[in-house]
């Protein structure tokens, strides 16, 4: 551990942007309709170019370009349903993933330096590396320049063009290039790297442990308190690049590793990624309906990445989550499917696999998460950020407490004595409130 580095607060910046050209085609007829229309001209380069990795610290300061400040500044002044004549080209950073991979396109918001202030949203964007672009990224896209109802994008069919994802390295590298996933799960080890991780999920291939979670979780041998507090470990071990986070045990030594660029099923490899990253793993989707036979994933694929509403007036078996903005709070939370192999604890849910290749049954067990950057300035505050686990659908919550087997104390429906799911026979108990520290000496020495 000596080696990584050590952190209380995990800082998720957005990097800055940096110097582009623009791209210019044979125009096209400006769109009046409001519609998304692919743009009739083509760019000149097809392939993304992907950066050698530099394991220094990044330069964050951004370069300015003027010729790109003013395409932007020129399709800020479209009026809704027209496009800049021609195919342009926009170097950013990307702020935010707005529709997830599906398996042939994404949709994502850039900015370009200089212009902050002023968002791009790529509409529908395409191209080889899609699936592997996440926020802070820097990207080049090309297509037609529109107002869509207020809204200033790449138009639909836009094209990545470059993308340098950090920590990737040069596809001659790749290990996995021309290896079946026969071979590749024959003899199945985890990631050791995030390059590993990254070439992994090029290709559909899994980082972490196969073993599908059962519905409850795995607890430690030992779980610190402070006094009837359990203690949720307050120490990040994120390397230096953010792409490695470093997952202690109960006693404060290394357990396990997770990679931003990694693919992950159980539970506590999902839960770390999730509060070490804040977001998903790379096999997750937010769409709820997506087929096994049509993901790059196949049987581990994992569906469901939407906003928890914690509206409990509508919902009163379920327990109210710290802050939460259903009852008036200001943090907003998410939630995602877990594959148990079963949802037996509710009868209304059959026990059955998640996922068997072909088909899934998203069952009751749900990882809901609430992160929030309260200032804008692109860091997660720990202190209002939490990692809840259910496997009886909101009925019952326990909170990840940041280190392997740590899960705090159950509340909710079922443990005030309620009928599952039961809008009038529910008595849901409150959260229980944890103490964020770092582990015991006591525990660490032991």
């Amino acid at each position: 551990m000596k080696n990584t580095l050590r952190r209380n607060i995990l800082s998720v910046f957005l990097a800055a942007t940096f110097l582009t050209v623009p791209i210019f085609a044979t125009a096209c007829n400006p769109s009046m309709d409001g519609s998304s229309t692919p743009a009739q001209s083509t760019p000149t380069e097809s392939t993304p170019d992907v950066s050698t990795p530099d394991e220094s610290t990044p330069d964050d300061t951004p370069a300015i370009d003027e010729e790109q400040i003013a395409i932007v500044d020129q399709a800020y002044e479209l009026t809704t349903g027209s496009s800049l004549s021609g195919t342009y080209s926009l170097e950013g950073t990307i702020t935010s993933i707005d529709q997830p991979y599906d398996g042939t396109k994404i949709c994502l918001t850039i900015v370009v330096a200089g212009r902050e202030d002023k968002p791009i949203y790529c509409y529908q964007l395409k191209g080889q590396g899609i699936e592997l672009l996440q926020e802070g990224d820097k990207i080049t896209v090309a297509g037609t320049l529109k107002n869509y109802k207020d809204t200033i994008e790449f138009d639909k069919n836009c094209e990545l063009m470059k993308y340098d994802t950090q920590g990737s390295t040069p596809d001659s590298q790749d290990p996995y290039a021309n290896m079946s996933a026969a071979e590749f799960y024959a003899n199945y080890t985890v990631a050791k790297s995030n390059t590993d991780a990254y070439y992994r999920t090029k290709h559909g291939f899994m980082s972490g442990e196969l073993t599908v979670p059962d519905q409850a979780p795995t607890l430690a041998a030992n779980q610190p308190k402070n006094g009837d507090m359990y203690i949720r470990n307050s120490e990040m071990l994120l390397s230096a690049d953010g792409k490695t986070y470093t997952v202690v045990d109960c006693y404060g030594d290394p357990a396990f590793n997770v990679y931003r660029d990694g693919a992950y099923i159980t539970l506590e490899e999902v839960a770390a990624y999730v509060y070490a990253f804040g977001t998903y793993p790379k096999n997750h989707t937010a769409s709820k309906n997506t087929s096994p036979a049509a993901s790059v994933w196949g049987k581990y694929l994992r569906l469901n990445h939407t906003q928890f509403s914690g509206d409990t007036r509508k919902y009163p078996y379920e327990p109210a989550l710290p802050n939460i903005t259903g009852i008036g709070g200001t943090l907003t939370y998410y939630e995602m499917d877990i594959g148990t192999t079963g949802t037996d604890c509710d009868p209304g849910y059959m026990a059955l696999p998640y996922n068997n290749g072909s088909s899934i049954t998203r069952g009751a067990a749900r990882i809901v998460y609430g992160k929030n950057d309260l200032n804008k300035n692109g860091i997660y505050e720990y202190g209002e950020f939490h990692v809840f686990y259910t496997y009886n659908h909101y009925n019952d919550f326990q909170e990840y407490l940041n280190y392997k087997g740590g899960w705090g104390e159950k509340f909710g429906n079922i443990t005030g004595g309620g009928l599952i799911s039961d809008k009038y026979n529910c008595n849901p108990t409150a959260y229980v409130e944890i103490a964020m520290q770092t582990l015991p000496s006591a525990l660490l020495n032991a």
